[in-house]
């Protein structure tokens, strides 16, 4: 349920950037999701289509693009990616290690259409 949550504000940050802009519609929105977040993008998806009806979003695409979960070790400084489970680092078997990115989802990215390329 939280994918509503994070739908709206998605939502509600590329309606203020096309509105800025002048667009007269949201084309495309390109989202960043981490391997580790819980997001799952048909969840993202089904909302997004019955919130930004009647908006100047209604019809834009989502593009999903999914970030491996990448580790540091801290103890002999190795980065690595997740593979399947969580393990020790592959190098030194240590098990300190930081994770770097793969947690992640924000929007990266959005096309829209202003109304000079509409008359086009």
């Amino acid at each position: 349920m939280h994918e509503l949550a994070v739908t709206e504000s998605v939502l509600n940050t590329a309606l203020d950037h096309a509105r800025k802009v002048g667009a007269q519609r949201v084309t495309d929105v390109y989202l960043r999701v981490g391997q580790l977040s819980s997001i799952v993008d048909d969840s993202v998806q089904f909302y997004w289509d019955l919130i930004s009806a009647d908006t100047l979003c209604a019809g834009a695409k989502l593009h999903f693009e999914r970030i491996a979960a990448r580790f540091t070790c801290l103890d002999c400084g190795t980065t690595f990616d997740l593979r399947d489970e969580l393990t020790p680092c592959p190098v030194c078997g240590s098990e300190r290690i930081n994770l770097i990115s793969g947690d992640e989802f924000y929007l990266d990215a959005i096309e829209v259409v202003t109304p000079e390329e509409e008359t086009v």
